[in-house]
């Protein structure tokens, strides 16, 4: 038989002159401290890049560099129907934009790395030196059946309630003979290369997983397709001589994946690769009233990685949102460490849940408020301008009218040991400076219940006659709370609370009404900072604007 499989493989391979050896000695072993280790991400280029991909590929690159290892990006574009043209190129922006640094992999230019091509579709002739040695062993086989045969072979194991799929007696080319081979061949009869399992129906395989821990599933028993009939590999095929050659030590990927687990081990065992270490982590959950479900691209914008950029989520805030799912011990030791970057997190396997993670968009927002407000105001400026320069060209002429000016908005609350929390992602910046510019600015509130619009535009019209820019902010406030006692307000609101009977309110409301007439919104930065920034001219054009427009309210 040995003859007859070196002569089968010659037939089907007869271009292939380089031998596993000789690759094995191209892709030697990587000099690596001990106890480093090689991982990877491999997305496929189908234009769309899933939030969740964040999970294994943050995993991956803290196990890598924590280790003193490499982190690479593999294309995985076997797949022509799915690629999409300049998704290569999408895929390596986006992950670029949440500070991924690969070691190598695939780049926009071709390949960085000495263990590429880094694009599958680029590796064919290597996975064929590989396909010719497992017919040589007789550990795959062409298979000449038509798509009208293998419909015919399901409908029959349907019918007699057997497992659907190709195997045993239902693999009608396993042990076909090299003449009938031969003459498929003349006769140009395309075909595909299966593996020849060496599973059983019932058999089971313990294994171990990093994240699952022991586990036992079902053997692989199907003769799957290992090479396509244009010869090119499937994904199960490819990346188990991908993550052998790049030498591939940890695989982190969705427990998805886990069904397909017995096959990439058995690819490993039969290819005589040691496998590497597999961590399959939950899947990312999305609640949908009492139930939950995987989140969707089809459903759910926020599925989409492009979604965060767009809506102006700050990289950090979205890897540190991404690390709190990841590690339950993260949060604590972030509060213990306000001042540290996430990547100084010591990251542990050991903290990874087992369970599916639940998707918190409340979460992230409240995350993203906590690392935009430890920023600084000019990091604050120029992030915007990167972002509304690509989002939001309004707001970005506004901003670069004026950077200073805008320097000024953006300092607005931020130093102190209780910076305001006002902007979550930047794509909220707008509404929240659009009152210092005239053009944008609105009355998005109006008067609380509680004051009417005759005492509102008393309030302005006795302001404006004592309003001055150039005081400070004590004697500013000072101020106010005379008039509000002269108006018959509460100079202090505990006084209001202990003798409501005796106020029509308390400072409180009086500088609600200010608030009001200068940012059109009750709820705004420090008032004595904007009537700063805004000077005493434009100030004293809100009011008189106020006044019209509360007294048109009567």
């Amino acid at each position: 038989m040995a003859d007859t499989y070196l002569e089968m493989a010659q037939l089907l391979f007869n271009d292939v002159v380089m031998t596993p050896s000789q690759l094995e000695v191209k892709y030697q072993q990587r000099a690596l401290p001990e106890g480093a280790k090689v991982t990877r991400i491999a997305p496929s280029p189908t234009g769309f890049v899933h939030f969740g991909n964040l999970f294994p590929a943050l995993v991956s690159e803290r196990l890598a560099h924590q280790s003193g290892g490499v982190f690479l990006l593999r294309i995985e574009d076997t797949d022509a129907k799915r690629k999409v043209e300049g998704a290569v190129e999408m895929i390596i922006d986006q992950f670029n934009n949440y500070g991924f640094n690969f070691d190598e992999g695939a780049v926009k230019s071709g390949d960085s790395g000495s263990y590429g091509p880094y694009r599958q579709s680029e590796r064919v002739d290597i996975y064929h030196v590989y396909a010719k040695m497992l017919v040589e062993k007789g550990l795959a086989y062409p298979c000449f059946c038509t798509a009208d045969e293998l419909e015919t072979m399901r409908a029959e194991q349907e019918q007699q309630k057997v497992p659907i799929g190709y195997y045993g007696k239902w693999a009608k080319y396993r042990d076909c003979d090299i003449d009938t081979v031969k003459q498929f061949l003349a006769d140009k009869k395309p075909y595909v290369l299966r593996l020849k399992s060496p599973g059983v129906l019932s058999g089971r395989i313990k294994v171990h997983d990093l994240v699952k821990g022991e586990l036992e599933l079902d053997e692989n028993y199907l003769d799957q397709v290992l090479l396509k009939s244009d010869g090119v590999p499937t994904y199960h095929f490819a990346h188990a001589v991908d993550d052998h050659l790049m030498r591939v030590t940890h695989v982190v990927r969705g427990e998805e994946w886990l069904s397909s687990l017995p096959l990439h081990l058995q690819l490993f065992n039969v290819l005589e690769f040691k496998p590497p270490k597999y961590l399959h982590i939950s899947l990312l959950m999305k609640k949908e009233g009492d139930s939950k479900r995987k989140l969707s691209k089809r459903k759910d914008k926020e599925a989409a990685l492009s979604y965060y950029h767009a809506e102006g989520y700050p990289a950090d805030s979205v890897m540190e949102y991404v690390m709190t799912v990841l590690n339950s011990n993260y949060e604590q030791w972030h509060q213990q460490n306000p001042d540290k970057n996430y990547r100084d997190f010591k990251f542990s396997v050991s903290k990874l849940g087992a369970s599916s993670s639940l998707f918190d968009l409340d979460k992230l927002l409240d995350v993203s408020k906590n690392v935009i407000a430890a920023m600084d105001s000019k990091t604050v400026l120029e992030s915007v301008v990167d972002w509304a320069k690509q989002y939001d060209i309004d707001l970005y002429n506004h901003i670069l009218s004026d950077k200073n000016y805008a320097l000024k908005i953006f300092s607005i609350g931020r130093t102190g040991p209780k910076p305001r929390k006002d902007i979550a992602k930047w794509s909220d910046v707008r509404d929240y400076i659009s009152f210092f510019y005239d053009d944008m600015f609105e009355y998005k509130d109006t008067l609380p219940e509680n004051i009417s619009a005759g005492d509102a535009v008393m309030i302005l019209e006795k302001y404006k006659g004592i309003y001055h820019s150039d005081d400070e902010s004590e004697i500013w406030f000072e101020r106010i709370k005379k008039l509000a006692d002269e108006l018959g307000y509460a100079m202090r609101p505990k006084d209001y609370k202990n003798e409501p009977e005796k106020y029509k309110g308390h400072v409180g409301d009086v500088s609600m009404v200010l608030r009001l007439a200068v940012s059109g919104k009750q709820c705004s930065p420090d008032m004595y900072s904007i009537m700063r920034i805004l000077g005493h001219d434009r100030v004293i054009e809100r009011l008189e604007k106020a006044i019209g427009v509360f007294g048109g309210s009567n």
